[in-house]
């Protein structure tokens, strides 16, 4: 196909932008399981969840028949500044593996916080000053929803708090000064500041941290300050609510040149990202009008999907906050500190993991540094430098067009492209000088941490 067939970059205008999140849950038949109170073992209510999270999130988070929410005017105008954004032909890619298959990769990179993860930060710092609120509270792993978090809440007037897992705070200093150039107080955690923080010091001296002590010590800060509450950057359903304008843009620019795509993949985390993207195509996946593949790739460091159980556990490692149920590789679970990437969650969204676990997508893991070399590949044809996250969805997109290579089909593959690599430089600089290493957990590591899940009937 000839690059003047369909335009390298296709752009939707402001009013082709969508005007609504889409809720996934909406078509799903078996609904996620509800979170339920670690204490009662009961389905959580919203007065139980209203000293944590914020009043419309709250709504948000368990409606799971509401098919649109209307975005807000001010978080439209706010996403005017870097929506929409580009769905990307990868010619070069393309050419450079010599393969039928058609690429495009969904580009979120083009704003400060360099990822997907303004979507939603956006959303959750608008309701919270609606609110009335002070400020809010929240973890970060390698550092893009901190970031995002902190110029959302710089531009309505909020506080803001982030517990940085320790091994991102000391390898990616960078993210962490972008954080406070917009008003964030960063805190590496585990830490002294909160009693969950000091436990987990105890229990595990020198720990590198894990999203789900972060977590622990955000939700300890937020529900013992007064007008403060805790946000979440993935697996909760409101953040994958939001995230869905990722799959709704990616939608309507594939029909604008009639293009129908055979396979999405996105790297997987808690979901945000996965969720987001894929919202709009699973829909149709569900409604029996589509059969498309859809691949979820995660760290071997970090497997929840390809090796966790998918049973009840907690959202976090201080077994504060409330059970979800999902592929989980249990809360204790503490990622080898030389994982580079993010996608570090213990757990897997709870509408990905039903979804995954009914058969309607594939998961696959891949070990840092095949994402890496597949990183640099991308890089050098593509020019944009990518995040680790995202590489583990260029490593898979590589190896499905290689397939295509093989078997002379000419597959559409749609992946997305969660956020530029700048502030990865020292993961990008051990990789170029030979001394990233690859880990992978043993099953005894995995059966000691799941063997720790909570007793839920």
């Amino acid at each position: 196909m000839s690059i003047n067939e369909v335009p390298y970059k296709i752009y939707l205008t402001e009013e082709e932008m969508p005007k609504a999140w889409y809720n996934l849950r909406s078509a799903m038949k078996t609904k996620p399981a509800p979170l339920l109170n670690p204490g009662t073992g009961q389905p959580m209510k919203a007065e139980e969840l209203a000293p944590v999270f914020c009043e419309e999130l709250i709504k948000q988070e368990l409606d799971n028949d509401t098919e649109y929410f209307p975005i807000p005017d001010e978080i439209l105008s706010f996403y005017k500044m870097y929506r929409p954004s580009p769905l990307v032909r990868a010619y070069f890619l393309e050419q450079a593996l010599g393969t039928p298959a058609k690429i495009y990769y969904k580009f979120e990179g083009n704003n400060t916080s360099g990822s997907h993860k303004l979507n939603s930060a956006v959303a959750q710092a608008y309701y919270a000053k609606k609110q009335g609120l002070k400020g809010v509270t929240t973890e970060t792993g390698a550092g893009q929803w901190g970031t995002a978090l902190s110029m959302a809440c710089s531009f309505f007037g909020l506080d803001c708090k982030v517990y940085m897992v320790k091994v991102s705070y000391e390898q990616k200093p960078f993210r962490r000064e972008v954080m406070r150039t917009y008003g964030a107080d960063v805190t590496p955690s585990p830490s002294m500041n909160t009693a969950i923080g000091r436990k987990i010091l105890e229990m595990h001296p020198g720990t590198t941290g894990s999203l789900g002590c972060a977590i622990s010590e955000a939700v300890e800060v937020a529900t013992s300050t007064p007008g403060y509450r805790y946000v979440l950057g993935s697996v909760l359903n409101q953040v994958l609510l939001h995230q869905s304008i990722i799959g709704l843009e990616t939608e309507a620019a594939l029909k604008k040149y009639n293009i129908t795509p055979d396979i999405i993949i996105g790297c997987a985390g808690g979901g945000s990202n996965l969720g987001g993207l894929i919202a709009p195509f699973m829909r149709d996946k569900l409604q029996g009008k589509s059969d498309v593949r859809i691949i979820a790739v995660e760290p071997a460091s970090c497997p929840s999907l390809t090796r966790g159980v998918y049973a009840y556990d907690f959202c976090d490692t201080g077994m504060v906050c409330p059970l979800a149920k999902m592929y989980t590789l249990g809360s204790n679970y503490i990622p080898a500190p030389n994982h580079a990437g993010g996608l570090r969650y213990h757990g897997m969204s709870s509408i990905l993991s039903e979804l995954y676990d009914e058969g309607y997508m594939e998961a696959v893991s891949a070990v840092q540094t095949d994402v890496f070399k597949a990183a640099e590949q991308f890089a050098r044809v593509e020019g944009i430098l990518p995040a680790p996250e995202s590489s583990h969805a260029i490593k898979v997109a590589i190896d499905e067009a290689l397939k295509c290579k093989e078997t002379g089909e000419a597959k559409t593959i749609v992946f997305g492209l969660t956020g530029t690599g700048y502030f990865d430089l020292v993961a990008y600089q051990n990789f170029h000088d030979g001394v990233m290493t690859d880990y992978i957990p043993t099953d005894e590591e995995i059966a000691a941490s799941v063997s720790t899940l909570p007793a839920v009937k």
